[in-house]
């Protein structure tokens, strides 16, 4: 079992813990509910059962083998194929953004890379940060690191969401040493 895969096994007797149900009556509550949409349901799942976003989040794809990463690997496409598709039509020009970001990752050292279905999840023991397109004229980072007080680029995020931080690039130039730090930070931090 890949590490990933045990962290998500982790967070799913996480989330039975915490909210008292089993994986199956959080499925019943989800289909009891009517809700289709993903962020419909992931939102009830916050109000009435007290989740966090990321739980939430995750529940929402493991009941439903939603997520990118599923996706992927049910019809095992490279890397290549998926990126392609993230970075299709009017997000293609983004392309060299996250290729410069992915170079300065990939110096740190070893990490997992989780596609989702609009940008890739990077893990070392957690995730340590999120990279995708977030309009057809920027990317964003988004970071999990704690302690670092929000300056220029680096926006705290509201709690409760994917990562506490971002930083939103529109060019291959603003992957510059300042960012590769922060960058560097939330490696770190994440084991």
């Amino acid at each position: 079992m890949s590490s990933l895969d045990q962290a998500i096994k982790t967070q799913l007797r996480n989330v039975q813990t915490r909210t008292g149900k089993t994986l199956e009556e959080l499925r019943a509550t989800v289909q009891k509910s009517g809700l289709t949409r993903h962020s419909e349901i992931r939102e009830m799942l916050k109000r009435d059962l007290g989740m966090g976003h990321g739980d939430a989040n995750m529940l929402v794809h493991h009941l439903f083998q939603s997520d990118g990463e599923s996706a992927a690997r049910a019809a095992n496409a490279s890397m290549e194929d998926i990126l392609a598709e993230i970075y299709a039509g009017g997000k293609a020009g983004l392309r060299p953004i996250h290729d410069a970001v992915m170079a300065a990752i990939e110096a740190f050292g070893p990490f997992e890379i989780a596609p989702k279905k609009g940008y890739l999840s990077l893990r070392r023991k957690k995730q340590f940060a999120m990279l995708g397109p977030a309009t057809n004229s920027r990317v964003e980072v988004g970071l999990n690191m704690k302690g670092v007080p929000a300056a220029g680029r680096l926006i705290e995020n509201p709690p409760g969401g994917m990562c506490q931080y971002k930083i939103k690039i529109t060019d291959p130039s603003e992957v510059d040493g300042e960012l590769i730090t922060w960058i560097r930070q939330a490696y770190d931090s994440a084991g």
